[in-house]
């Protein structure tokens, strides 16, 4: 590891740690030249699908945007911020856990849709009106109904 003050090539780890439950270990170096200490952080890097869009495209899939649109959903929501981490952490599982290279962004908008639907039904509603590209005011009455069927459903 490459010292980040006088960029000499030989470093020594005095500390290491798990951080972050576990997915994630903190080292704590010291340059052999000029004695610095400095703090790195080691993850492990996996491979997530690429995205399929519906005009064709492929890109890469990206955390932040994917937490971005969740956070515009949930805007003043009472959603807790260790509630959305947990989302996104099921999502990220659900994507490595298909082993495929490539995923059509349609699957991905129904996993969050329904991350959103288990976290706030509000949040659902306005994602799926931007989603599925609402016209009127009955598709969004027609999703209503809907999302109160099958919560009435599962509440019996």
């Amino acid at each position: 590891m490459q010292c980040p003050f006088c960029h000499a090539d030989d470093t020594k780890v005095i500390d290491s740690r798990l951080v972050g439950e576990g997915e994630q270990v903190r080292r704590r170096r010291e340059c052999i030249s000029c004695t610095e200490r400095f703090t790195t952080y080691e993850t492990i890097e996996l491979i997530l699908p690429r995205l399929l869009k519906r005009d064709g495209s492929c890109v890469q899939f990206s955390e932040e945007k994917l937490r971005a649109g969740l956070l515009r959903a949930l805007e003043k929501r009472p959603v807790r911020t260790d509630q959305v981490d947990a989302a996104i952490k099921r999502i990220l599982h659900r994507l490595r856990a298909t082993g495929e290279r490539e995923i059509e962004t349609k699957v991905l908008g129904e996993w969050v849709m329904a991350e959103l639907r288990a976290l706030d039904e509000i949040a659902y509603v306005r994602f799926a009106s931007v989603y599925r590209r609402f016209q009127d005011i009955e598709e969004f009455q027609a999703e209503i109904f809907r999302l109160k069927n099958t919560s009435d459903i599962i509440h019996e």
